[in-house]
């Protein structure tokens, strides 16, 4: 019998639907010779301290490190069942087809399972990353044989132990040092969740920290054959900050009643450049959850069940949790196939689709640079779009969108800049103009990328003339103040979490977190952004997320090199050398212990302080509530008409 692994019911139906393995058996699906079954994520899990030895149910100091010997796996109760039914399935088979999620945790599921359970038959890969009949097809006529997907489950072992280690002995070390001092809760400790933290601490206290100051901005309207524009000052380098803000009042008023007096501005100098803007890359899953965050309201953890539901339930887009928005050069000649499909399925695409190019190659199509899935694309089973109601059509249409514009052209506008002088000062206006709305028509106006707080909307600037008047129609003086960093929503952190080798200074570690996409994967961030709020070492404030106070003092507490990514970076480069077969799984997880039970004994003497208990979600204040308002300006004062003084 030949037995395919799946790692979800809902995979494996799909995968037995296409060979033909239609009768339902004890948790499989059988057929002529094949029988396909399933998991349900991980049926094993790593055994806790106390399965080792009964005193490790009390938590003492004194117990601290916990290293075992000898790793023990143990069967999930709440799947067991099922457990049960792939033990006995692998007992029968003579061959074996691994068909869980083609990444490391879905190498790790499957191989777990087939050690616990002492298969030795031969073994194949399925690699597969959309779950559309066409995708199952062309994956199973090409089966990679075991061999090259083993060193997956040693790396993903590793950092499975790794965890293990730091979650279990850095937990119960800092949790019982809060004891000391008062703090009855539990103070989780964790590779990601803790760097993750810190992040929002430090985002925190630089709000809280901020001490506004006041800058000041003129803006003047002019006239061209009676139609206004406006231009803004530039003032003298000298009273300016560098961001080019003016910071002297006197300077400001001085300049603003020069030209309240004035009757025009000369145009000394105008530019006009042709931009082209490449359309954005399709979605890996950590900028969906950032865009969705932002755009449609939802959370990290929503925005992934929903993703999720559409590639499982629906099947109308490829795998979600990928960390690559490129896409295989070999699957372009797909493209043709997918864009009928979209259009079939939607007929309000008919008026973008006069404008669609299938033969276009935009950057996304990219060998040298996809990972183990993919961009998140429309697949050909584009029919049941009309089965798609609320959020789940929406996070649809965006991922559509960014197929789309693919086969687009560029986005071409004029970005013209005219620099006038106006009774000795100087003033620039800056227009755009649309010449090629190009990609952008695949994107819904209410989920184009939004604009900086501070930015000035884009004006279409009437034709000028170098070197002529234009009459000064009003001048205002704005009293402005600088704005503090903005707290974190789910999307933001996403987006912090995927680029924190910004925060690192060595080059090499820089380089790798670049090269792993961060801390945490596409497939745990958001999960562990709903573990930091369950805990509550964050909450909500609507979209926003702040650091309760246990937050505050865990962070401060934990050796620097828990809460530093940079440690993942190290862990990461070690985990590579694993998978390539440069160290050995023994050799890496002894290192981590020795370097856990270094940590623990500079800790162990530590004194805690909790300044106050976690927050229940959703209360307790945030560093930025209560504090001096400042929305960005105070009071514009009112505009001067030409010949008139404007307010001091």
């Amino acid at each position: 019998m030949r037995l395919f692994l799946c790692e979800k019911p809902s995979q494996a139906k799909d995968i037995a639907a296409v060979l033909g393995a239609n009768r339902r058996g004890d948790g499989c699906w059988l057929g002529s010779g094949i029988t396909v079954t399933w998991c349900i994520g991980h049926l094993l899990e790593t055994a806790p301290p106390d399965a080792y030895d009964a005193r490790y149910k009390r938590w003492v100091l004194e117990d601290l490190p916990i290293v075992p010997e000898k790793w023990k796996m143990q069967v999930k109760p709440k799947t067991a069942s099922q457990y049960k039914a792939v033990k006995r399935l692998l007992g029968e088979a003579q061959e074996l087809v691994i068909a869980t999620d083609a990444d490391r945790e879905g190498e790790m599921i499957a191989r777990e399972l087939v050690e616990h359970c002492r298969y030795r038959g031969p073994i194949q890969r399925l690699w597969l990353s959309a779950l559309d009949d066409a995708s199952i097809r062309k994956a199973l006529g090409a089966l990679k044989p075991g061999a090259d997907t083993f060193s997956l489950y040693h790396s993903a072992l590793g950092r499975s132990r790794a965890d293990w280690l730091i979650g279990m002995n850095m937990s119960r070390l800092f949790t019982l040092l809060g004891r000391q001092s008062g703090y009855q809760g539990v103070l989780p400790v964790g590779r990601v969740q803790t760097p993750t933290l810190r992040l929002v601490v430090d985002r925190d206290r630089s709000i809280a920290d901020f001490v506004p100051v006041p800058y000041w901005a003129i803006d003047v309207q002019l006239l061209h054959a009676g139609t206004p524009f406006t231009a803004q000052w530039r003032a003298p380098p000298q009273v300016c900050d560098e961001h080019d803000r003016c910071l002297d009042p006197a300077q400001a008023r001085e300049a603003a009643t020069a030209m309240g007096n004035a009757a025009s501005a000369r145009l000394v100098k105008l530019r006009t450049e042709r931009v082209r803007e490449v359309a954005p890359l399709p979605f890996d899953l950590g900028t969906l959850q950032e865009i969705c965050s932002k755009k449609l309201g939802l959370g990290a953890q929503e925005t992934l069940d929903v993703a999720q539901a559409l590639y499982e339930t629906y099947k109308v887009i490829t795998y979600p949790r990928s960390d690559c928005g490129y896409l295989p050069i070999s699957q372009h000649s797909e493209a043709p196939a997918i864009l009928a499909a979209l259009g079939r399925a939607d007929p309000s695409l008919g008026e973008l689709a006069r404008h669609l190019d299938p033969l276009r190659r935009s950057r996304a199509w990219n060998d040298a640079k996809v990972s183990a899935h993919h961009g998140i694309i429309p697949t050909t089973a584009a029919q049941n779009f009309e089965r798609l109601t609320g959020k789940h059509r929406a996070v649809y249409t965006l991922i559509r969108a960014r197929y789309l514009a693919q086969f687009l052209p560029h986005h071409e506008y004029d970005r013209t800049q005219a620099d006038f002088e106006c009774a000795g000062q100087a003033l620039r206006a800056v227009g755009k103009q649309v010449v090629e709305a190009g990609w952008k028509r695949a994107l819904p106006e209410a989920l184009a990328p939004a604009k900086g707080r501070e930015a000035p909307a884009p004006q279409n600037l009437p034709p000028l003339t170098q070197g002529q008047d234009y009459p000064v129609a009003g001048v205002t003086l704005k009293d402005l103040w600088t704005q503090p960093p903005k707290p974190f929503t789910e999307g933001d952190l996403i987006k912090a979490m995927k680029n924190v080798a910004r925060l690192v200074e060595d080059p090499l570690l820089k380089q790798k977190l670049k090269d792993t996409t961060g801390i945490g994967t596409e497939a745990t961030r958001a999960g562990i952004i709903q573990g930091l709020l369950d805990r509550g070492y964050l909450v909500k404030h609507g979209k926003a997320l702040a650091a309760t106070p246990a937050a505050f003092s865990l962070i401060d507490a934990v050796p620097r090199a828990i809460a530093d990514p940079g440690t993942t970076a190290i862990w990461e480069q070690a985990l590579d050398m694993v998978q390539s077969g440069e160290m050995s799984l023994e050799e890496f997880v002894a290192k981590q212990a020795a370097w856990m039970s270094k940590q623990v004994g500079r800790c162990a003497g530590l004194r805690l302080t909790i300044s106050g208990p976690a927050s229940p979600a959703g209360k307790g204040a945030a560093p930025w509530k209560n504090k001096r308002k400042t929305t960005g300006k105070r009071k514009a004062a009112p505009t001067a008409r030409r010949k008139a003084k404007p307010a001091p």
